[in-house]
């Protein structure tokens, strides 16, 4: 027999129920800066291979990777690689078992994200 109410009943929880959680936000920005990870490393690639293959082609990819839009991907390459490694030492503490508590926790949180934005300051600086 057909359930009538079936359109009327009310989903599982979804995004409109939860409040997002500084330890949730963190976890997804380190998935999302491991992807854009690949993307920084694949423009690397390219430019050593143009390179190696002749000096009018490493022109193209020099003059792509020092324009004014190379330096603001090379920076935020630089902001990736940092938080996506604060994040993966978070998550070794975690699995420890240390610093599991939601004040702990969120104090972590904090550290990787003002860690990266200072560590990006000195590597921009000293680089």
């Amino acid at each position: 027999m057909a359930d009538v109410n079936r359109g009327n009943r009310p989903l599982s929880p979804h995004l409109q129920v939860y409040r997002p959680q500084l330890t949730s936000l963190t976890s997804i920005l380190t998935r999302i800066t491991g992807n854009a990870l690949i993307v920084s490393a694949l423009l690397i690639a390219w430019w050593f291979l143009a390179a190696a293959t002749s000096p009018e082609y490493f022109a193209i990819a020099n003059g792509v990777l020092t324009s004014w839009f190379g330096d603001l991907v090379m920076v935020l390459s630089a902001l990736g690689l940092w938080y996506h490694t604060l994040a993966g030492i978070r998550h070794l503490i975690w699995d420890n078992g240390y610093m599991l508590d939601l004040d702990q926790a969120e104090k972590l949180g904090w550290f990787v994200i003002t860690g990266s934005v200072i560590l990006t300051v000195l590597t921009i600086i000293i680089v």
